[in-house]
Parts: C-alpha cells; structure tokens; sequence
C-alpha cells in the first residue's frame, strides 16, 4: 500500500504539540539567557563597560519586537508550523556564532539576529494552541507552554553557569547552538489539526478572519499589552541582571550564582505548570474565568512592587527569600500572559493579535535591559533600577484590573 500522503495524515494529538511547543519555548528561553549567564567571563575576557553589557542584553529585543507583528500575519498566511521551524534553525546558528566572534560589533549583530530569529516563537505559539486546544483547557496547554520558557533559565543558568565556570563561555554557546538544531527532527512530521471543528483540518486563514485594522480597534489587546510589558519589565531585568548582581553588586561566586538563580527560576517554571492545571479544573468547574485570571494578575502585580525592594534593600537571605517569592507569584501569572490573549481572539485571530501584543510586552526586553546598564554605570549601584521595576508593576496592576474588559471570546 502506497504511503499516505502528508495532508491524509491525522493530526497530531494536542498534547503532543503542545510539548514540541513547550521545548522549543524552552530552548528560546535558553539562547537568549545564556549571554546573561556569561555576562561576567564576556565582560573580563572582551572588556565590556556596564552600558556596552546593557546594550547586547537589550539588542536582542530590537529585531525581536519589530519582527513580531509581521510573524504573526506570515504565521497565518504560511502556517505556524513552517515558520517556527525557520524561526527555530536561525536562532540555533545564531547562538553557535556567538561562540566564535571576538568582536563587540558582531555580537550585537547576533545578539539582533538572534531577536529577529526568536520572535516567531510566541505568535506561532499561540496560533497553534489556539487552533488545537480547545478553550477549555487552554490553561493548563499554557501553563505547560509557560513551564517550558520558564525552565529555559533555570537550566541554562545551572547548566551553562557551571560548564562555563569549568571550560569558558566560548565552547558552550557553540555546545548549545548545536543542541538547538536537534528540535527540528521531532518537528518535521507534526500535523496541525484544528480542535473547533468536528473533523480536523490543516490551519489556514479563514475567510471569516477579522481584518488586522479591527484587531488593533481591540481595548482588550491594548489593556492586555500594557499589562504584559509591565510583567515583563520586571521579569527581563531579573532575567538579563540577575546573574551580574549577584555576582558583582552581592559578591557571589559564579557556582553559588548559578545555584541560586536557577532554582528561582525552577521555582517560576513549576508554578506556572501547576497554576495551568488548577485554572483549567476551576473553569470546567464554573468558576468565572475573567473573574480569576484578573485575581492573579492583580496578585502578581501587588507582589512584584514588594520584592523588588526586598531584594535591594534586604541582607542575601532576605535576598535569595524575595527572589524566589517573586519567581513564585510570577509563575503562577505566566499562563494567563497568553491564555487571555488567545481566549479574546480565538483561532481566527490569535496569530495577529499575539503578534500585537507581544511585540508591545516585549518592548520590555528593550528597555528594561539597557536602562538598567545606563543606571548602574552612572550611580554604581542598583537601587533605581529594582524602584523602577517596581513603579512599572503598578502600572500593570491598572491595565489588568481596571482597563481590560471582561475575558471572553470576541464573535468576529
């Protein structure tokens, strides 16, 4: 018998999907971390200033965030899957290169190319679980979703921090671009099938996909937007500076760093797994789906206001017990960050409408990284730069709770 062709093929079973989606999230969040990981060796070895460091830490989000709009519209014009596998391939080049240049011009040129290559992860993301989940488990698809890019720290930080403090930086970025490529393999006979309808089909635009004009039309994405860059602009400092404070402004050792940082951020990956999973049984339940995603964010927000200063005023136990409070509450907030989006626009549109909203909370990774740099090298320390993450977390708390409109799907 002739072998079936690709189209005759069944799908492939949602949870199936949704974990390639969740590694590849994982080995994103792996390849942007790592130069934040070797933040302290690159700065000895290339004589890097705090602002030039601050600069590489943020270039990554320049190609990111303008890329973001237009992945989502290729997303649903060429299919998620196809542009996330290209997405994938370049970035995983991107970091190998890291591993050979010498020069600070060429690694902000990979440090952009790598932004440019990775911002195909959350639109295709978010299309392909909106197109194979349905809603009613969208929480617990996006907790997994989360769990992957929250583990992405958490092992690159451990990982790459001890292989780093043993062979260098250089042999690792090289080690982990190569591992990168490996994802393509199990990628390659992925089908997509749609959950809404009773026969699975191929995704595709249909023709009832509202227009991109009424999309942007949207309060909810604006007010969701504004909610995910204040989320983020704590979570991207912590991200890019964890390691260089405690290192530098808190006199850790590179091991000790490395322990600490990835068990906070173990900490986040897990949370936000298991918030997934309570969410989902709570709707399926009755509980009022709007009524506890807004209870979460509203949460966090209030949290990250307080850790921030513990974490700079406070001794290294006070330290270490903010961070991982706040790796905590921002785990349990990590599904919402996309299920919301995806609930608001559904399948027709959550390509676009993630592209929109990511590329404005990812603005975040633009500034978070280099204002810091910018303050750390005028004032010598870092207390402006937690009280502003801090001042930003209110912001976030008014679009979420105040702003944003009741979570529900929009009928286009």
């Amino acid at each position: 018998m002739a072998m079936m062709d690709a189209d005759a093929r069944a799908p492939t079973p949602p949870m199936h999907l949704v974990l390639l989606v969740a590694a590849a999230l994982f080995i994103n969040y792996i390849d942007r971390g790592n130069l934040a990981t070797a933040a302290p060796l690159m700065q000895a070895d290339l004589h890097l200033s705090a602002g030039q460091l601050g600069l590489l830490l943020s270039a990554f989000y320049y190609g990111y965030v303008a890329a973001m709009a237009p992945v989502g519209w290729l997303a649903e014009r060429y299919g998620a899957q196809r542009v996330l596998a290209a997405g994938v391939a370049l970035w995983s080049l991107a970091t190998l290169a890291v591993g050979v240049v010498s020069s600070f011009a060429a690694l902000l040129a990979l440090r952009l190319l790598l932004g440019l290559a990775e911002s195909v992860a959350f639109p295709c993301a978010s299309k392909l679980l909106a197109l194979a989940v349905v809603p009613q488990r969208l929480g617990f698809a996006n907790g997994v979703m989360s769990f992957g890019y929250l583990l992405g720290p958490a092992v690159g930080t451990l990982l790459g921090g001890l292989l780093m403090a043993e062979f260098g930086w250089r042999p690792v970025f090289v080690l982990l671009g190569v591992l990168s490529l490996a994802w393509l393999w199990p990628w390659r006979s992925v089908r997509v099938g749609r959950a809404t309808t009773a026969r699975a089909a191929p995704e595709s635009v249909p023709e009832s996909a509202p227009t991109l004009g009424r999309i942007l039309r949207q309060r909810a994405l604006w007010s969701a937007a504004v909610g995910l860059f204040s989320a983020n602009y704590a979570f991207y400092f912590i991200l890019a500076w964890l390691p260089f404070y405690l290192v530098k402004a808190r006199g850790f050792s590179i091991e000790s760093m490395a322990w600490t940082a990835s068990w906070a951020y173990l900490l986040n990956a897990v949370f936000a797994l298991l918030t997934g999973w309570v969410m989902d049984r709570a709707v399926r339940a009755g509980r009022a789906m709007s009524r506890m995603h807004k209870a979460v964010m509203a949460l966090n927000h209030v949290m990250v206001v307080v850790c921030m200063a513990a974490m700079v005023l406070l001794p290294a136990q006070g330290l270490i017990a903010a961070l991982l409070v706040y790796e905590i509450i921002s785990g349990i907030a990590s599904p919402g960050l996309y299920a919301i989006p995806q609930i608001i626009a559904g399948p027709d549109a959550s390509g676009r409408w993630v592209g929109v909203h990511n590329a404005v909370g990812a603005s975040a990774g633009i500034l978070a990284p280099a204002i810091t740099g910018l303050l750390v090298e005028r004032s010598g320390e870092f207390h402006a730069a937690f009280m502003l993450a801090a001042a930003v977390s209110v912001i976030g708390l008014i679009a979420w709770t105040v702003a944003l409109p009741k979570i529900e799907p929009i009928r286009w």
